[in-house]
């Protein structure tokens, strides 16, 4: 998708909008001549050769519609796109760019069907993710919710101005507007002239007075945007490489840095990762110059454009660190702005889940370390591209870029006022210590989400004391580890008004010897949430019940315990929608390290489906027989019922259909009210030792659903044997509900 129109929005991603796809089709000598105009980014003439082909191949519907897009005609961009967008030569990136191009024409509705349809393909995809994981977000980002107070700028010409920065009390911006040259030079994406770096004054919330900013620094082509440490005396800032193009022939765009002595600005020096082969840009400065944001699509980031962090050194630059997850995806992210108190990041992102184009984002910082990010939602963001926001220190005011339809032709810069400030969700704090109560520092703290990710790990301090920064109204899991100490876990709910959200984790030394247990499904092996696990040790007496969790694994240390003493504990096992499960489990301690209950007992658990699962296909119990014309129960009967009787004192809230069945000998309502007799007969058994015995019922089928096919009513003569008639005298077991 291009989101971008100037030349830092543009060229940073320069690279990735050329698609180099097989042709499905042999293109035409004005098709080629087109691809050429689109590949050196003159989008505006590709598109006007692209129009006059006849029988465009996909390829060139493609850079069609993406031409338009760098261009911002959005609607020829989807009615491009829509000329192939739904064969089979489409791509799931075309997918995206659609999607794109639906949600700046503001159809919202028809954009998420698109990003679903990207996701089938893409299903890992963090852009698809980021848009299909909450229903309720876009709505939530379009509602206006007071925060912001926007003011369109004087200071606007009918060309590009866009990327403000601090300087002193002034602001540096980039612009392309027309100043007095001898060359007029103009940009190939958009034929307007190259960007130059322009200072303005700052009074009452305006951008005043533009100027260029020295003309020791801007050059023949692009200069800007620009960062500047607190003392104003050492910038970074982007331009074009001057010294040569990359393999395919694209001019990226690299970093310098200058820095000022006796008032004048010094000789440009390049940043050491600066290549041919990939663009850096975007820089931002902290007030001490030691730490630097910059965005770039250099080889081994998400995808796209990624923001960076790097810090000065005595031997300079360090090694770039990537933004991580929470930050960077497949699509692009750019313009990096750290506020003063350094809590908080803002850049510009189009793989997050936007109203349109680029949207702004801020994520909460700590120690460097970026959390999830928020779209800071409307008036400030808009259908088209928003970006490069900066934030005074009092955290009242400040700048941001925008290209939307009410401003003075392309990007502008607009002024704002933050009228509440940002909301980063909740704090999950806690500490970590031992069963005795004292603090454990350096233990491993994992956090994870609802779906069982891993989403920040951090070490407990020397206090024991860990924190995260989450999203609101969500579950948490957290597991803490030390080494010689079992895992400690807790759960954590941010659905509170509390800030601060309390959880605490507690690790158990490891004593050498300990019991292992998971429970399983057994039909599909996959660990059963919230297993309840009751474990009576029957050589003390005590009883524990634990809800095994998410992983339906337990632990027991057995810190009494030495090694050759014999243990021996009675386990129950109950879960929702299974059917409950008792057993006993006996071990002599002749090794040191962990005994695994569940491949000594058969642990796993049967699902039940209520109305529709019988218990004899769950337990071992044979059929339930009669005598020929009789009710009473057999010896042989009243031990498979015994087990009936077992099972459900097992599981006490479990209610049974007892069927009984005749076979066909006898007449139809003979048969019909004997088998209600060996029903109720039966069922009066179990009641007699089960609690809450109206949990079972009897009821008589006679012969109308033989399991032999053996009919004989009227002057019908059966041909079956007696075991087969046998087969049909027999009672059945229904699980109605648990």
């Amino acid at each position: 998708m291009k989101p971008l129109t100037s030349h830092l929005k543009s060229a940073l991603i320069a690279s990735l909008v050329l698609l180099n796809l097989p042709l499905l089709a042999q293109k035409s000598t004005k098709e080629v001549k087109a691809d050429k105009l689109f590949e050196k980014y003159s989008f505006s003439a590709a598109a006007a050769k692209y129009e006059a082909v006849d029988g465009l191949t996909i390829d060139g519907k493609r850079r069609l519609a993406e031409a338009y897009l760098n261009t911002q005609k959005y609607e020829q961009s989807r009615l491009a796109y829509e000329q192939f967008i739904t064969t089979y030569e489409a791509t799931a990136e075309d997918m995206f760019n659609y999607a794109s191009v639906l949600r700046i024409q503001g159809d919202y509705v028809a954009s998420a069907d698109w990003m679903l349809r990207f996701k089938d393909l893409a299903p890992t995809d963090a852009r698809a993710i980021n848009y299909t994981s909450d229903a309720d977000k876009l709505a939530k980002i379009q509602a206006d919710g007071g925060q912001f107070e926007i003011k369109h700028l004087d200071v606007n010409s009918a060309q590009q101005d866009f990327g403000p920065a601090y300087y002193k009390d002034m602001v540096v911006f980039a612009s392309s507007r027309e100043g007095v040259k001898a060359v007029k030079r103009n940009y190939n994406w958009n034929g307007k002239p190259f960007l130059d770096m322009y200072l303005a004054d700052q009074s009452g919330g305006k951008l005043k007075n533009p100027r260029k900013f020295t003309n020791r620094l801007n050059n023949k082509l692009h200069e800007g945007p620009a960062s500047f440490n607190g003392a104003g005396d050492f910038m970074a800032f982007t331009r074009n490489n001057y010294d040569g193009k990359s393999a395919d022939g694209v001019v990226k765009l690299q970093l310098f840095f200058s820095a000022k002595a006796d008032g004048e600005w010094g000789d440009p020096v390049p940043y050491a990762l600066n290549s041919s082969e990939y663009s850096v840009g975007h820089p931002w400065l902290s007030a001490d110059g030691k730490t630097m944001y910059f965005a770039s699509d250099m080889p081994g980031g998400f995808g796209g454009v990624d923001i960076y962090r790097v810090s000065k050194t005595d031997d300079g630059w360090s090694t770039p660190i990537n933004l991580g997850k929470n930050i960077n995806t497949e699509g692009n992210e750019m313009f990096p702005f750290v506020h003063e108190t350094g809590k908080m990041l803002f850049f510009a992102s189009n793989g997050h889940i936007s109203l349109g184009g680029l949207d702004v984002f801020v994520a909460p910082l700590n120690d460097g370390n970026a959390g999830a990010a928020q779209n800071v939602g409307a008036p400030l963001n808009s259908k088209l591209d928003d970006f490069a926001l900066i934030l005074d220190n009092e955290m009242k005011t400040g700048f941001f870029s925008s290209n939307r339809s009410d401003g003075s032709g392309d990007d502008d810069i607009y002024a704002f006022n933050l009228l509440k400030p940002f909301n980063f969700g909740k704090i999950i704090r806690g500490t970590s210590r031992d069963k005795a109560g004292d603090i454990l520092a350096n233990a491993s703290i994992n956090l994870y989400n609802d779906k069982g990710e891993i989403v920040e790990t951090v070490l407990s301090n020397e206090n024991g004391m860990y924190e995260f920064l989450v999203d609101k109204d969500k579950d948490w899991v957290l597991s803490g580890n030390k080494k010689e100490y079992f895992e400690g876990k807790n759960m954590a709910s941010t659905a509170t008004d509390e800030e601060v959200v309390i959880a605490d984790l507690m690790l158990e030394k490891d004593p050498g010897l300990s019991l292992f247990t998971v429970v399983t499904d057994k039909e599909s092996g996959a660990p059963i949430p919230n297993v309840t696990l009751t474990l009576i040790n029957k050589l003390t007496g005590e009883e524990e019940k634990v809800n095994m969790g998410a992983n339906a694994e337990y632990l027991k240390p057995l810190a009494s315990n030495k090694l050759n003493d014999k243990v021996n504990y009675d386990l129950r096992i109950e879960a929702p929608g299974y059917l409950a499960k008792s057993a006993n489990y006996t071990a002599v301690l002749d090794r040191e390290g962990r005994y695994d209950i569940h491949k000594a007992l058969d642990l796993r658990l049967d699902k039940i489906t209520e109305g529709e699962t019988r218990l004899e296909d769950l337990i071992d119990i044979n059929p339930i027989y009669f005598d020929l014309g009789k009710y009473k129960i057999r010896p042989d009967a009243a031990l498979e019922l015994e087990k009936i009787v077992q099972v459900m004192n097992e599981n006490p809230t479990m209610i049974i259909e007892l069927g009984s069945h005749t076979d066909c000998r006898s007449s139809y309502g003979f048969n019909e009210k004997l088998s209600d007799n060996r029903a109720k007969a039966s069922a009066e058994y179990i009641k007699k030792k089960i609690t809450n015995p109206e949990r079972i019922y009897g009821k008589g089928y006679g012969e109308s659903q033989l399991k032999v096919d053996c009919p004989c009513e009227g002057t019908v003569k059966s041909d079956c044997s007696e075991e087969e008639h046998q087969k049909n005298r027999r009672t059945e077991f229904k699980i109605i509900k648990m």
